[in-house]
């Protein structure tokens, strides 16, 4: 069942897809909930991480009762590309965000009629919402000091296949800091602020009372009155019971619904609530770890008690490594935030991008598995296609390969298709099967490692591999050239030729 074009209604960027025959509903439509922490390694789960200094038995209670994949990885090394390549199946450096991530304010990252999984979703038959951290770019109403927050934000998440929205629009350390619901902040963001000290972390901030009337500086953060850096994920976690209860609520005809829940935590500001402080052995970073497990566990029990645990899909993971504090948190506590993996956050490394990667389906998935196969999170949109029956067209998804058949056999699937790391400077790598190669990038030479034997990814081994390595460099050339992992027909990425590309000869 082909989609067929998308096309603009009403003056607001929406996604309408009409089927070209009768359409006839995939017999599994499972609710789907997809929980992304923030800044969380691979080595912040107990489940992962035997000598972890804390606990979290709701992380631990997905992999226990789900699927662990050992070799799970985002799209990217920071926020904003990794959360597009997680809702889109494509990846982010396709797009003009070549490097970094946006601030709250800017054009959205999703252009307007690429499909998203809400957008897949809804048109299935879902209700579909998002309650967290959206960093992907917002168009608010005015400039920054000369705001009309009667009007409506613009180009958010309304737009890319949402029913509901409830959230801030990007990581504290940006503004604008507000609750909104809709389109509309509950309280307007008519304030100001900086970044202040914060006693509990290490190198760290908040973003609290008291703020100002009028700006300082040019840069200084927009703020809403009543915005506490401290209630995000107990606000979030909130609307997010609320509105999956409104879901189950009825007369047996509710919809199967969607949720995408984006966490803050543990990104900066670490500001674990005063019941968690001094719970771990790994500083007010392990105690945060453990409330958002808390919160987590208490979507779970909301889960239970409303009946929906069995025929509902839980996907969990992070959208990079973890903090550069992953290295004082070695020095003083000897807790490894990524595992066994080199270094972190914005880094090339597997610290940088392998991470927590765990679904969960009572009714189709067997509990208690570990895959080692390698996925991405760019897989889930086509993994919920194929559940769902439907064909994705040549220009949506050119990154995802469905692991659908992981989920439901537990037999050993065949090899995925190449993966394509990239770090928050642009350098890029490419995995397949048990090799990474890392490509040169400014000063840094051509690196290859034999992942089976060295996870640690410790002893450079291209010298002895020269032919394998030319091999990969074609392999990685092709992909960013045809626009796309998968088979199917070329198409063109949002810009030319670009400078990190330091391998290929420009066309």
């Amino acid at each position: 069942m082909p989609w067929k074009d998308c096309t603009r209604v009403a003056g607001v960027a929406a996604m309408v897809w009409y089927f070209s025959a009768v359409c006839t509903w995939a017999v599994e439509r499972p609710n789907v909930v997809v929980i992304y922490t923030d800044d969380q390694g691979y080595g912040d789960a107990s489940c992962l991480n035997p000598d972890s200094k804390f606990q979290t038995p709701n992380i631990d209670r997905l992999a226990r009762e789900g699927i662990v994949f050992t070799d799970g990885h985002c799209s990217d090394t920071v926020c904003t590309p990794s959360r597009y390549g997680l809702l889109t199946g494509r990846y982010s450096w396709r797009t003009e965000l070549k490097r970094g991530v946006f601030g709250a304010e800017h054009a959205c990252l999703i252009r307007d009629g690429r499909m998203t999984l809400a957008s897949l979703l809804g048109y299935h038959g879902y209700a579909t919402a998002m309650v967290g951290k959206w960093h992907l770019g917002m168009d608010f109403p005015g400039d920054h000091g000369n705001r009309d927050w009667s009007q409506p934000v613009l180009d958010m998440p309304l737009d890319r296949g949402f029913d509901y929205f409830w959230g801030i629009p990007a990581s504290m350390n940006y503004g604008v800091l507000a609750w909104f619901e809709g389109r509309f902040a509950k309280v307007p963001p008519t304030l100001y602020t900086r970044k202040k000290p914060n006693g509990l972390a290490l190198a760290d901030y908040r973003i609290m009372p008291d703020y100002e009337r009028k700006a300082l500086k040019r840069d200084d953060l927009e703020v809403a009155p009543d915005f506490v850096d401290s209630e995000c994920l107990t606000r979030f976690t909130d609307r997010a019971i609320d509105w999956v209860k409104q879901q189950a609520a009825g007369d047996g005809k509710a919809k199967p619904f969607f949720l995408y829940l984006p966490y803050t935590s543990p990104h900066k500001p670490v500001i674990p609530l005063e019941q968690f402080r001094g719970k771990s052995k790994a500083g007010a970073y392990g105690d945060f770890m453990m409330e958002t497990d808390w919160h987590i566990g208490r979507l779970l029990d909301e889960l239970d008690r409303l009946k929906l645990t069995d025929d509902t899909l839980v996907f969990l993971s992070s959208d990079n490594g973890p903090e550069t504090t992953w290295k004082q948190r070695i020095e003083l506590y000897d807790h490894h935030s990524a595992g066994p993996y080199r270094e972190g956050k914005r880094s090339i490394y597997e610290g940088g991008h392998r991470v927590p990667f765990i679904v969960r389906w009572p009714r189709q998935v067997k509990a208690g598995q570990v895959r080692d196969q390698p996925v991405c999170q760019t897989d889930l949109l086509a993994t919920l296609a194929e559940m769902l029956g439907q064909e994705l067209p040549a220009n949506a998804a050119e990154d995802s390969v469905s692991f659908y058949q992981a989920l439901t056999r537990t037999a050993p699937v065949g090899a995925r298709a190449p993966m394509i790391h990239h770090a928050s400077n642009g350098r890029f790598a490419i995995r397949e099967g048990k090799w990474k190669l890392v490509m040169e990038h400014g000063r840094d030479d051509r690196e290859l490692y034999d992942l089976n034997s060295d996870p640690g990814e410790t002893r450079n081994v291209i010298r002895n591999n020269a032919a394998l390595a030319a091999e990969l460099t074609s392999r990685i050339s092709s992909i960013v050239r045809n626009g796309r992992t998968t088979p199917s027909r070329s198409v063109p990425n949002d810009t030319p030729f670009w400078s990190d590309l330091t391998w290929m000869i420009k066309e």
